[in-house]
């Protein structure tokens, strides 16, 4: 008997193409700049992009010259990132696999996780916590992982009922519950598909505040872990993180 897929593997069965149109996709240019500045553009690194979706940062690294390795839950996602890989006439290795079970060990310099790829969208806060395992046990000693989060401080900040009420003049949120004990969103999501189908999923993401990112990437052998403000295709180490960010950027070593 198979299993129910949960909501990020309906999501992104058949959004390939509008996931490219988001607003959010158009940052790309600046956060590989990031990217770059941080490893300091040596061109020997290898890097790996954990939930890579259609592929935007590592087509664009590897248009700089990088060996990247692309892994992704989404059959679909990998199939138009392949398609976009060869238009733009890069070379990226695209491979299906589940971030929870990545079996990579200290096999790349970089590790990034971009746009809530993978972490935090698992269904148990122990899910998530295997993601940031796997991705540190993937990296060489004195690796660099970057990746971006929900920050839990948005929410708090903005007061929960404000919170839910903002989310529910977006069209597409149907309703909207914010859990204080668990830090989860539970929401329901109106999709229009990529064959302009209609489909209502049932979300739920996880929050996290910054202390404890840091405790979870301490507690996984990193030593330093910065948190910054995370602003789309602006990515600043002068950024730092308020209470007015969506998202948090994490940039943690080894």
């Amino acid at each position: 008997m198979a299993m129910k897929k949960q909501w990020y593997e309906e999501f992104f069965e058949n959004y390939a193409n509008r996931y490219d149109q988001e607003p959010f996709t158009k940052g790309t240019t600046g956060e590989v700049d990031f990217f770059e500045k941080e490893i300091q553009f040596n061109k020997k690194f290898s890097i790996l992009d954990i939930g890579c979706g259609t592929g935007r940062h590592a087509i664009e690294l590897a248009k700089r010259g990088y060996r990247v390795l692309a892994v992704d839950l989404s059959q679909a996602q990998l199939a138009r990132a392949r398609q976009k890989a060869k238009k733009a006439q890069v070379k990226v290795r695209f491979r299906k696999a589940d971030a929870r079970s990545l079996k990579y060990r200290q096999r790349f310099d970089l590790v990034i996780m971009m746009c809530e790829g993978a972490f935090p969208l698992m269904e148990t806060d122990e899910m998530n916590f295997e993601i940031l395992k796997n991705a540190g046990r993937a990296l060489k000693k004195n690796g660099i992982f970057i990746f971006t989060t929900l920050n839990g401080l948005f929410p708090l900040f903005h007061s929960v009922k404000d919170f839910i009420n903002q989310h529910q003049e977006h069209e597409a949120h149907k309703t909207d519950t914010f859990d204080l004990l668990t830090f989860r969103d539970y929401s329901e999501y109106e999709q229009v598909e990529d064959d302009g189908n209609k489909k209502t999923l049932q979300c739920n993401e996880r929050y996290y505040v910054p202390a404890e990112i840091t405790w979870l990437l301490k507690s996984l052998g990193f030593s330093k872990v910065d948190i910054l403000g995370a602003e789309m295709g602006k990515f600043n180490r002068d950024r730092q993180l308020t209470t007015k960010d969506y998202e948090m950027l994490v940039v943690a070593k080894k």
